[in-house]
């Protein structure tokens, strides 16, 4: 049964990604129809981060009160309907409304998985978690390819994707009473892996509890989840732009470029299920993090085609172990009382790198030009690795201040 419910959850993560990578894709195609600028993108992209950021804020009372079985089909729902609503979108108001449901699906079922994984699962499952959901990233611009490159139109990618989104409404409505029975059941847990010290955190100060965001190293662990989802949406949002204004290629090729992007993303994920048995979090993070630099600085060095597209592989290689190691790391850099707290604050921080940054390369391309694309994902990526480092400095002092004795405060 157990194995059943990792399945299930799966393809919730395979539900998430779908959408994900579609408007960038779509987008060179799509704004000649809907009479829209370049940077419009960046706010439909925003409208449907925003809504997302509201659900995850909301995520903790919503899942208390549903449970998260029912939280994952109504988000299906939400998500397969409001991908309808594209595939039929007579103007660009359509679409602004159509990208409410479509953020407001995502925040509360991805919020309660993660934590519900990072919690119970070791760190090989977290990282397969998001090789799924890099699994629907990558397929959402092949699908969006077949059609933009023939007599077949952008809405046919999106009626197709929806239809598959509903295909998983209806496995998760079959399943639905497993999530209650395993619930009750599993006897999975992580605790043993979690030493007894309450990472970066001070459970009080003077008598009183700590506020999860006074907490030591907090604001540089958001920082971290801010520039990397910042890095991870721009490159998907505004890649195939790129590589059709600046290199020339077609909008079929690019998005089946962008497609190998994500695919980086969900291979390295995959791959380093297996690297978590010999390697930690915190060395996983540091290398990803160096790699994705790596692959930025191909983009923004005057290289034939070739260097670029295969710079958009490296970054979302580098990419991969990131977003997921950081995840399992936050029981142990914070303490397992504070881990679920912490863990809506960090994926609303995600959020909202995605929601700011892609639209704020869009305001500054339409008044440039998209070729600053690969500048801004550079120094996104040097900034992620600066806060990063940051945060292993102050892990290191708190562990070397517990080996002498010396709590640090």
């Amino acid at each position: 049964m157990a194995t059943y419910f990792l399945l299930i959850i799966y393809l919730a993560f395979i539900s998430l990604g779908l959408p994900d990578s579609l408007l960038g894709s779509a987008w060179p195609v799509m704004q000649s129809d809907v009479n829209a600028s370049l940077g419009t993108a960046g706010l439909l992209f925003m409208i449907i981060a925003s809504g997302t950021i509201v659900s995850s804020l909301a995520s903790g009372a919503v899942l208390k009160r549903f449970g998260t079985g029912k939280v994952t089909l109504v988000s299906c729902i939400m998500t397969a309907g409001a991908l309808f609503g594209f595939s039929v979108a007579p103007s660009l108001a359509w679409l602004i409304v159509c990208a409410i449901p479509l953020g407001l699906g995502g925040g509360s079922v991805d919020a309660g998985l993660n934590n519900y994984v990072a919690a119970h699962y070791k760190a090989h499952h977290m990282s397969w978690l998001h090789c799924f959901w890099g699994v629907g990233a990558t397929l959402g611009p092949m699908i969006m390819a077949q059609f933009i490159s023939g007599q077949s139109s952008w809405r046919d990618g999106y009626l197709t994707v929806a239809g598959i989104q509903l295909g998983l409404v209806v496995i998760l409505f079959l399943t639905l009473p497993l999530w209650d029975r395993v619930a009750k059941s599993s006897n999975v847990s992580r605790s043993e892996q979690i030493e007894d010290s309450d990472g970066l955190s001070n459970d009080e100060e003077d008598g009183q509890p700590v506020k999860p965001l006074r907490m030591k190293g907090i604001k540089l662990a958001l920082a971290s989840f801010l520039f990397y989802s910042g890095v991870e949406a721009t490159v998907g949002l505004w890649g195939s732009s790129f590589l059709v204004d600046v290199k020339g290629l077609t909008a079929s090729s690019a998005a089946l470029w962008v497609s190998l992007y994500f695919a980086g993303i969900t291979i390295g994920r995959f791959v380093t299920g297996f690297i978590t048995f010999k390697l930690s979090n915190r060395t996983l993070i540091r290398g990803g993090q160096i790699i994705a630099l790596s692959g930025a600085v191909f983009l923004v060095l005057p290289l034939p085609s070739g260097f670029a597209l295969a710079g958009l592989m490296i970054i979302g290689l580098g990419l991969a172990p990131i977003f997921p190691c950081m995840l399992h790391e936050t029981p142990v850099r914070f303490g397992k009382k504070k881990s679920q707290t912490i863990m809506g604050y960090q994926m609303a921080l995600a959020y909202t790198g995605s929601t700011l940054l892609p639209p704020l390369l869009g305001f500054m391309a339409s008044h440039t030009t998209i070729g600053i694309f690969p500048a801004f994902i550079a120094l996104s990526a040097a900034a992620m690795l600066l806060s990063s480092e940051k945060l292993n400095v102050l892990l290191k002092m708190k562990s070397s201040g517990l080996e002498h004795g010396r709590p640090i405060h």
